[in-house]
């Protein structure tokens, strides 16, 4: 963390306190056990100065609503922010998990200059049409359909000017803070904020960053291009660019317009299959899986078949992690939650001072009342907030892969609670997962991965050994600037803060 991010975050503080105390976030925050006593004790100060008089009781709209008024960079935030339920909750991870950013188009004049810049031929050389009304407009791009000079319909996806220096901006003062937060209070540390930053930054690169972006939907056509009732829009890659993406154009029903899908005589059940497999097969089979599958970004064809859009967020898993996941849910499905509680402390997750036998009772008071439940009658909002509160009391540490995995089971059970709420989702998985450790979880593929991971390991060994010829210094001292640092851009903070509002 570099001194000049750390005092710009700080002098920040006042205006974000301002907008998260009149939200009303502040009197929510000062509830939280994990942050010390004097801060919690400061935060239910302030709320009772600013806070507004007409704000929602609702923790998660309070906290949604005040990102809006932060701007772009904290509305994206906000919804990375959602996969962490651990330290928000699960009622306030669901809220942040709908936050959609909607603006402004901006101009259609500067819409067709960026495409003209972007392709370095005007307009009418690449496209037949380009409708001037942009048909969706977000902080980070807005999409204008298009017709190409073969005939062919597309969607062109369109940077929005100046927002890459700004989210560079917003993401620096949310590493700041993370260091700050864990800082001010350790007992933090073990949720990784810090790494959680990193992972955001990762995928606000990938955002900005439309190249990347057709690079993901390609790997995901790729792997479910031999699957049944899942399509993957084509690119356009030789056109797209690293502010334009130019991508097919799609005609089908929301997922989640259940009525509009029934009037077209589609088969739920069926959309409901095919949905669960595709989000197995992503999952576990593929290690690689769309992140982002609110019910905007999932629409039905004609034929009933399911068409992800929108490749900016994805999610990866090393076969390691998916061997884990895969044996979790085979244990959870026959109910032997010792081989759950072994499960964890093989994986290192469990501390050695922590009881197996009672880490597998917790487990079970919690799964037994909703296994072989209807999705209708089952909340895994609910469900996951009792999981967390394990986790907190037998201290298990997060792990940061398994973020992006979180905030995409809460959006796929909001999709699957309304199309089928009748469907049992253990029965669903149970198939699939049975199948997949029968051929990739098998010994002889742990016996390949062994096998790749001694190669890793031989080719970097001759390195390893040079490094630890190499005689190691003395650490220096640490530095006191940091603690002096914060301490004076704290005061100034505070300072500028009633200055300004008061």
């Amino acid at each position: 963390m570099r001194p000049l991010s750390l005092f710009l975050a700080l002098l920040r503080l006042p205006l974000i306190a301002w907008h998260l105390g009149r939200g009303g976030v502040l009197g929510h925050l000062a509830l939280v056990r994990l942050l010390p006593a004097w801060l919690r004790h400061l935060c239910h100060i302030l709320d009772k100065i600013i806070r507004s008089g007409s704000v929602t009781a609702d923790a998660g709209g309070a906290l949604a609503q005040a990102l809006v008024r932060l701007g772009p960079g904290f509305i994206k935030f906000g919804q990375a922010l959602s996969t962490r339920a651990d330290l928000i909750g699960p009622d306030m991870g669901h809220a942040l998990a709908q936050l959609q950013d909607r603006l402004p188009p901006f101009p259609a004049a500067l819409a067709r200059r960026l495409v003209a810049s972007q392709s370095g031929r005007p307009l009418e050389e690449s496209f037949a049409s380009f409708d001037d009304e942009a048909v969706a407009a977000a902080s980070i791009a807005q999409v204008h359909r298009a017709t190409l000079c073969d005939g062919r319909d597309v969607a062109v996806k369109l940077l929005r000017p100046g927002i890459e220096k700004r989210m560079r901006a917003d993401t620096d003062l949310f590493d700041s803070l993370a260091h700050i937060l864990e800082w001010l209070a350790p007992g933090l540390r073990r949720l990784k904020l810090v790494e959680a930053v990193a992972q955001f930054r990762e995928i606000s690169e990938t955002e900005l960053d439309f190249r990347l972006e057709a690079a993901a939907g390609g790997r995901l056509a790729d792997n479910l291009a031999h699957d049944q009732g899942i399509y993957v829009p084509w690119i356009d890659l030789e056109q797209s660019t690293k502010q334009m993406l130019i991508i097919e154009w799609i005609d089908g029903i929301r997922i989640d317009d259940i009525d509009g899908l029934r009037a077209a005589g589609h088969d739920i059940a069926k959309v409901t299959e095919f949905a669960a497999s595709s989000f197995f097969n992503q999952v576990f089979r593929d290690g690689y899986f769309h992140a982002d599958m609110h019910p905007g970004n999932i629409f039905i064809r004609d034929d009933g078949v399911l068409v992800p859009i929108d490749f900016g967020i994805m999610g990866y898993l090393e076969f390691g992690d998916r061997l884990f996941l895969a044996q979790l849910l085979s244990a959870m499905i026959d109910r032997d939650y010792d081989e759950v509680a072994l499960l964890h402390k093989h994986a290192g997750m469990l501390k050695n001072t922590v009881s197996v036998h009672q880490f597998s009772q917790a487990i079970r008071a919690v799964a037994d009342p909703v296994m072989g439940k209807a999705l209708g009658e089952v909340s895994l909002a609910t469900v996951l907030g009792q999981i967390l509160q394990i986790s907190t009391r037998f201290e298990i540490e997060v792990q940061p892969e398994f973020n992006l995995l979180q905030k995409t089971m809460m959006m796929a059970e909001g999709v699957a609670r309304q199309l089928n709420p009748k469907a049992d989702m253990w029965q669903l998985a149970k198939p699939l997962a049975e199948d997949w450790m029968a051929q990739e979880a098998s010994f002889s593929k742990q016996a390949e991965q062994a096998v790749k991971a001694v190669f890793a390991l031989t080719t970097r060994l001759p390195s390893l050994l040079d490094a630890l010829e190499r005689p190691h210094p003395e650490p220096p001292p640490p530095s006191p600037w940091p603690l002096r640092l914060a301490i004076g851009a704290i005061g100034l903070a505070i300072l500028s803060f009633f200055t300004h509002f008061h």
